[in-house]
């Protein structure tokens, strides 16, 4: 066999194989689409509604649970002026059988940012009290996510 053939064989490229993609780089493109498409997706198909509404029930559940323990120490449900703050901060002319009953530094929003409302007595549970979400615009209404609906709407 010729060197000189061989050699100039191997300074040659093929223009045929330069024009294609490897298949690192389609792998590459197919990882960053698929973790765009994981970013995107939840946000049109409505799953991060539906975490936000869950998240509410567990925070009204929490809620209710703390407001319990504070009845149970305090002989009442906090009045409606003091209201979920009082889960955390004593209010003024509170006995000595006050103790903190959640165990934040203030009062949470709901996931869309707005403060939850307490009333007592309550609309909806005039015997006790109402806890509720205004909801994704803020307005309440049918909206509103409370002590009072059903936990998988």
């Amino acid at each position: 066999m010729n060197i000189k053939h061989i050699t100039a064989r191997k300074g040659r490229r093929n223009p045929w194989r330069r024009r294609a993609f490897t298949l690192v780089e389609l792998l590459l493109v197919l990882t960053i689409l698929a973790i765009l498409a994981g970013i995107v997706l939840p946000k049109f198909s409505g799953v991060g509604d539906k975490a936000r509404r869950a998240a509410v029930q567990t925070d009204i559940s929490n809620f209710k649970t703390a407001l319990s323990m504070y009845e149970i120490e305090m002989g009442d449900f906090p009045p409606g002026r003091t209201g979920l703050s009082a889960l955390i901060f004593k209010p003024s002319g509170a006995s000595n059988k006050w103790r903190k009953f959640l165990d934040v530094d203030k009062v949470p929003n709901d996931p869309w940012g707005h403060p939850y409302v307490y009333e007592k007595p309550g609309r909806h549970n005039p015997d006790t009290y109402d806890i509720y979400s205004l909801g994704p615009d803020g307005r309440g209404g049918n909206d509103a996510i409370g002590n009072w609906t059903p936990a998988n709407q």
